[in-house]
């Protein structure tokens, strides 16, 4: 067997061993929602940046929302891997051409490249634009929207088309679904199944019942939200779902006879489906884009790093640490570096480890917010599994010294806010005003965090602050997609119904059991 393309063998060969190769320059792009970090071209790179940030913009344009901007340890960490098979792999799945990680603490998303073709994403950026999508109506509403109307919204925005002349058109034709929207009728997904969805039962259908779900949620999201016949429906429908009307009888009301629905539907596809609306290029603003090439280190740190996003287990995350060490070694001086490090060996629950390389890394860098992160982590779990009373007291202010030096840098960085209330939780005593206070702000900085606001709620209760607890919890309680958990919410709101404002429902050692056990 001749090997025509030695070189070829080799660079797969190399990527196969990792997921991320390492022979080109990477670079770091800032913006005010992302930070992009890619081995391209700078110009590419910032070019990509530029075109997600007037995403964001003509999001904001279309909805008539101007949402604040996150802190920048809460924007998306976007990584492009440079290979479907990269994607892949870090996966774990075959068919991904990109995913996304919804995280209070900092959401990160992976795509194959930072390209677009003649102003039209690829498949694999089309998967970022359709989950930033979900961040961004998330972000905008805690009220979770059916999951129709949820994947509808996706679609219609992240089919979107960047113009050389700066405008954003979304509601674009979407190539990806168009074919999915007329197979023959026991392969597609009815408008009666959209709105009264049984998932598990469209699943046993077969994957093209799926994927039909997508298309016919996307053009019946199109239809009603650009159709001036049917102007105001779709919030209506919502309004109504939100009061617990069931979304078939909710859509039964608003939209009428849903099989007239179905044919208007099915013409206005045929007809007038391909329309789009136009966000101008006046009317888009985009954030500042600062670009830096990584170091050689950090370049070389960026597997690590990439695998340590995703998220491993305990037991990965040892192997992981080892190859960070290795790596680690040959940068004593390089702050970023040992900070990459303190996190890996945090994940490995290695904290004494973490918190070296965090103190290594903040002796460099006094100012490197996620070595101080590390620490103040690893410094908590420790004081938490000290058998000594008077170490664990000393141990859980240590820790909250170190996350109140990272909030000195950033002021609305989410994880010291919760880490105030959990240092009282933790240990069994009563919160103070301004640790309950720092809670809510976490849980208003991360609305789509359910965990964060049932705990909230939760404290709530505990305070006699029943007002308060009820909005916390109700739209946890009306998620059409909670399953149990919203279920056992929706117990929780009949019980609070029966209690006047004012009496204090004690649920604090639950709260503390809760964070202990996590």
């Amino acid at each position: 067997m001749i090997i025509r393309n030695f070189s070829l063998v080799l660079s797969v060969f190399a990527l196969a061993l990792g997921i991320v190769p390492a022979q080109a320059e990477w670079f770091e792009a800032s913006s005010d929602h992302f930070v992009i970090y890619a081995d391209d071209s700078e110009e590419n790179v910032r070019i990509f940046a530029e075109k997600l940030e007037r995403y964001h913009s003509a999001m904001e344009r279309y909805t008539q929302r101007d949402l604040p901007s996150p802190s920048p340890s809460n924007r998306i960490n976007v990584y492009a891997l440079g290979s479907a098979d990269a994607v892949r792999r870090l996966a774990g799945a075959s068919g991904v051409t990109g995913f996304y990680l919804p995280r209070s603490q900092g959401s990160v998303a992976f795509v194959q490249d930072t390209e677009t073709v003649e102003g039209r994403p690829t498949l694999s950026t089309k998967v970022l634009l359709h989950e930033y999508a979900h961040h961004f109506i998330s972000s905008m509403d805690r009220f979770a929207m059916p999951l129709w109307m949820n994947e509808g919204a996706a679609e219609f925005f992240s089919s979107a088309y960047f113009h050389e002349d700066g405008s954003v058109y979304l509601g674009m034709p979407n190539s990806y679904r168009d074919f999915t929207i007329f197979w023959k009728e026991d392969e597609m997904t009815s408008v009666r199944e959209l709105l009264d969805l049984d998932w598990e039962r469209l699943k046993g259908r077969g994957a093209k019942a799926k994927q039909s779900f997508y298309g016919r949620s996307w053009i019946l999201y199109h239809y009603l939200s650009t159709n001036e016949d049917r102007a105001g429906q779709l919030r209506e429908y919502w309004l109504e779902v939100l009061k617990g009307t069931p979304s078939l009888d909710a859509a039964r009301d608003v939209f009428g006879d849903l099989g007239v629905l179905e044919r208007q539907l099915n013409m206005y596809f045929r007809t007038r489906g391909k329309r789009a609306f136009q966000v101008a290029a006046d009317e888009i603003s985009v954030s500042p884009v600062t670009l830096r090439a990584l170091s050689v280190g950090e370049a070389e740190m960026m597997d690590v790093r990439v695998r340590s996003d995703r998220g491993l287990g305990a037991d990965k995350a040892a192997d992981l640490a080892k190859e960070a060490r290795r790596i680690a070694a040959d940068y004593p001086e390089n702050a970023a570096v040992q900070s990459i490090l303190a996190k890996v060996e945090f994940e490995a629950r290695n904290d004494s480890a973490a918190i070296a390389a965090a103190q290594r890394a903040i002796a460099i860098d006094p100012d490197i917010s996620s070595a101080h992160l590390s620490a103040g982590l690893a410094m908590f779990r420790a004081a938490r599994a000290s058998p000594d009373a008077e170490q664990k007291r000393a141990g859980y202010s240590r820790a909250m010294q170190a996350l109140e030096t990272l909030e000195a840098l950033e002021a609305d960085h989410i994880v010291p806010k919760i880490y105030a209330y959990r240092y009282y939780a933790e240990q069994k005593l009563k919160p103070t005003d301004s640790a309950k206070a720092a809670l809510v702000r976490a849980a208003e900085m991360a609305p789509f965090d359910q965990e964060l606001w049932l705990v909230t709620g939760m404290m709530h209760m505990n305070d006699g602050r029943i007002a308060d607890a009820r909005a916390a919890l109700q739209p946890i309680a009306s998620n059409p997609h909670g399953n149990e958990k919203a279920e056992e919410v929706r117990q929780f709101l009949t019980f609070l119904a029966t209690i006047p404002e004012g009496q204090a429902v004690p649920v604090q050692s639950a709260i503390s059991s809760y964070f202990i056990t996590e």
